[in-house]
């Protein structure tokens, strides 16, 4: 067996985030070895201030000087109409020499190969990459590295670069979403802002009533039952190191420049320490100033495994900085209390009564006293003091004694930060090596190389070398001219001299030759990339046609979704030619089997939506049940019946569907997938009624299949509600699967109960309190082609599924119209997370 390759320094890469050339400025000057940024538009932080399109080869000549590698953010869902204006910008990378492009849209990875087989992909965290199958997947399209779902532990990362072996990306530090990245649809159905957009609302941050079966519980001061603290790695750099991983994320491309050089200058120390065989680990004070800059409270996430009880605090749900301990009594002009942390005249605070959601008293230290004496510079850690707000700040009657007091700010700190990338000196410099040559009557020669690029210029001088009556040029006198180096990028590392005789040539010449190859050389390192860049129709594979695809009502086919035993018997009394059992426990599929195969009617098994390493054993299980179908609701799972088949061909195979989840927003999305193997494709609940009947205009319709009436998925966590808030413990070992005997809801600020629940890898899925219904599309959908439309149930009974079905088969039949479907079941009237408007 092949042994690993030990891993050196320069095998890691820092990757920080840059909204905005201050923060690109502060990455670079602080050691970051790579910088993400996104432009105007295509990106997953549309509020970031991005960057624009005409300035990408300004930013790569700027990275590259520094040699440091641009990788631009692709990381949303393209919609149809937009495929041009995505070819323009891939173009516009290729031409600027970005180094790569963060892709989620395996539609686009599928564009971007076709105009260059050799520009660099990464696949996002978007894709919702957890296991060596997902990423198997996408070895047909050479991408060049995948950023895994920040769900992955480190056993499992490890897992996943020893089985696929492709370089990871890992996100160490910044916010984590509480929804698996790419599944995610709460922003847009609440308010029509979608997170695979770029648009996310953060639906997570807010106050949420914990309902079980119908009953409030009551819950403290603890509101924010979704919003998870944030993810700091600083102190497992080693353990993420000995994973595999290759490239250290920072997230934060709305933050701050201070913050930018605060979280990178900290994690490049401490992989520096790495290999340099210090264990001594990040400080306490190291760790409270990456704490001032941005906290909601740290954790490592899910890198440890799942702790249901550490990932989310739920008191506040915003940003608080250090803690320095609680308000101990009240004086008539300051608090006194203990301090957890240092603190210092000028800093900011804010007084936590426990009630984030109503003002907080906060403000600048106006003094800080000790038995009433004023102190000069920092009062220490452990030392009661007066804390002496700013007059005009604090109102000391509204804060209360137990009161929790945090230093939201340091302007020393971000004075410091700012001073490391607001200065004139270059950022970096990079070692010459330079080689003398010449003779008397000849000019000189010297050759100059970049050591770290390899690159190499030559410059003569335009006088010839004469004899010198003294101090010759030698070793000395060229050591000190040609070095003279500051203020460029470089610093003379080696010098080779061989000059025959004694010579010598003016000094103004020696510094013209040197500020010449300094300059020669910094052009050569701003130089973009080449990439092959081929002319390319991105509609050149759609189905646009003339001919006539719609569909009569007799060949139209409903299928249901049936997430109980009851509703599966409720729809085989049905003309439902396919059902999908959709339940929490894989030991609960052989009676719908069963039921199913009784009364004549085709029964689909449904995947998980994510596939973590490890986890094949119920693909295996759905498998050995011999179903008609599988809804596949992730590539890796994807992958793994691919596979099966390819194996073994001569077994009968399951049909295999895949679903909204695989994020199908583009024709070029459905032909990938229908090229891999898919029988069928459900398009993405991104899509709203204009941009549905865009991609139906240019998709083989007739393998597609429309979800027109669901509760949405909303969102899709590894954080397990009943298990944080309705047990003891911390994760599926010893919570007691309250899950299976309780139902949960969670009650938002308008009093919506939205279900919660649980699959067999404990994930939660939280789904819409209300449904909805795309009745009102059916007729034109069927001129598109669509013959097959799927109707999804999560809580109905028997009678209500056999009323609902119904409906909809006399919407299809044209016996009633759409609008009388959503009215008479009360659902909203809309395709997808957006009504949109449709024009046709």
């Amino acid at each position: 067996m092949k042994e690993k390759a030990v891993m050196r320094r320069e095998d890691i890469e820092l990757l920080a985030p840059a909204g905005d050339w201050e923060c690109m400025r502060a990455a670079v000057a602080n050691g970051a070895n790579a910088v993400f940024f996104g432009v105007e538009k295509f990106n997953a932080r549309a509020r970031a201030h991005n960057f624009q399109t005409n300035e990408l080869s300004e930013i790569m000549a700027f990275l590259h000087k520094y040699g440091v590698k641009g990788f631009l953010t692709f990381n949303i869902l393209v919609f149809e109409d937009e495929l041009a204006e995505a070819r323009k910008l891939i173009e516009a990378c290729i031409d600027a020499g970005v180094d790569a492009v963060i892709v989620q849209d395996l539609g686009l990875v599928k564009m971007i190969r076709e105009i260059s087989p050799d520009f660099p992909i990464h696949g996002s965290t978007q894709m919702t990459i957890t296991s060596p199958e997902a990423v198997e997947f996408t070895k047909p399209f050479a991408l060049e590295r995948v950023v895994l779902g920040r769900e992955n532990n480190l056993k499992q990362i490890q897992k996943i670069g020893d089985q696929a072996k492709l370089p990871m990306e890992v996100f160490v530090h910044g916010a984590l979403c509480v929804s698996y990245s790419g599944q995610c649809l709460t922003s847009e159905v609440w308010g029509g802002r979608s997170a695979n957009r770029g648009e996310c609302a953060q639906a997570c941050r807010l106050p949420y009533d914990l309902m079980v079966d119908g009953v409030q519980q009551p819950m403290g001061d603890i509101a924010y039952l979704l919003s998870p603290k944030d993810l700091a790695a600083i102190d497992i750099v080693p353990e993420l190191i000995n994973a595999g991983v290759t490239s250290f994320k920072i997230e934060g491309r709305l933050k701050s420049p201070e913050y930018v050089a605060n979280v990178v200058s900290k994690y490049g120390m401490e992989i520096d320490k790495y290999f340099g065989g210090d264990e001594t680990g990040p400080s306490k004070e190291e760790v409270r100033e990456l704490q001032q800059s941005f906290s909601r409270g740290f954790t490592h996430g899910f890198l440890d495994g799942t702790n249901n009880k550490q990932l989310v605090e739920g008191t506040f749900p915003k940003s608080r900085g250090v803690y320095l301990g609680k308000v101990e009594k009240i004086l008539r002009d300051a608090v006194i209390c203990r301090l957890e942390a240092p603190l210092k005249r000028g800093d900011g605070i804010v007084f936590d009564a426990g009630d984030p959601t109503k003002k907080e008293e906060g403000g600048r230290v106006y003094d800080v006293r000790s038995s009433g004496l004023k102190l000069e510079g920092e009062a220490p850690e452990g030392d009661l003091i007066e804390i002496v707000p700013g007059r005009n700040d604090v109102d000391l009657n509204r804060v209360h004694e137990g009161d929790r007091i945090w230093k939201t700010s340091d302007p020393a700190l971000d004075r410091r930060l700012r001073s490391s990338f607001e200065t004139e000196k270059p950022y970096r410099t990079f070692p010459l090596a330079v080689s003398v040559f010449g003779q008397e009557g000849a000019p000189m020669r010297t050759i100059w190389t970049d050591i770290g690029k390899g690159t190499t210029v030559a410059i003569e001088s335009e006088i010839p070398l004469e004899r010198a009556e003294k101090r010759p040029l030698g070793q000395e006198v060229l050591q000190e001219q040609l070095g003279r180096l500051g203020g460029t990028l470089y610093y003379l590392d080696q010098l080779e001299v061989a000059l025959k005789g004694e010579v010598i040539v003016p000094m103004r010449e020696l510094n013209r030759m040197r500020r010449e190859a300094a300059e020669q050389l910094e052009q050569l390192r701003e130089q973009p990339p080449k990439y092959i860049k081929n002319s390319v129709d991105e509609l050149a594979d759609s189905y646009m046609t003339d001919r006539d695809v719609s569909v009569q009502p007799s060949e139209v086919e409903l299928t249901a979704l049936c997430r109980t035993l009851e509703q599966v018997k409720a729809v085989v009394k049905t003309d439902v030619s396919l059902i999908y059992a959709d339940f929490e426990f894989i030991k609960q599929f052989p009676e719908a089997i069963a039921v199913c195969r009784e009364a004549g009617k085709r029964i689909a098994l449904v995947t998980p939506r994510i596939h973590m390493p490890g986890e094949n054993g119920y693909h295996r299980n759905i498998l050995n049940l011999k179903p008609d179908a599988v809804l596949v609701r992730n590539t890796g799972a994807l992958y793994y019946y691919l596979k099966e088949r390819m194996e073994k061909p001569e077994a009968d195979h399951p049909l295999l569907i895949g679903d909204f989840s695989l994020n199908v927003a583009n024709h070029k999305t459905v032909n990938l997938f229908r090229e891999a193997g898919c029988d069928w494709v459900t398009p993405s609940y991104d899509l709203n009624i204009q941009q549905m009947v865009d991609m139906l205009r240019r998709s083989d319709t007739s393998r597609l299949e429309m979800v027109i009436h669901q509760h949405m998925p909303m969102f899709h966590t590894e954080h397990c509600v009943y298990c944080t808030f309705m047990s003891e413990g911390t994760d599926f070992t010893n919570c007691g699967r309250p899950c299976e005997e309780k139902r949960a809801s969670l009650q938002d600020r308008i009093g919506m109960s939205h279900p919660v629940r649980v699959d067999e890898g404990c994930r939660n899925t939280v789904y819409n309190a209300i449904e909805q219904s795309g009745a009102e599309y059916l007729s034109l959908f069927m001129e598109l082609g669509v013959r097959s439309y799927r109707v999804e149930f999560l809580e109905e009974t028997g009678d209500k599924v056999l009323e609902v079905l119904s409906l909809y088969r006399a919407a299809i039949d044209g016996r009633i119209g759409g609008p009388e479907v959503w009215r008479k079941l009360k659902a909203t009237n809309q395709l997808g997370v957006t009504r949109g408007q449709l024009v046709r």
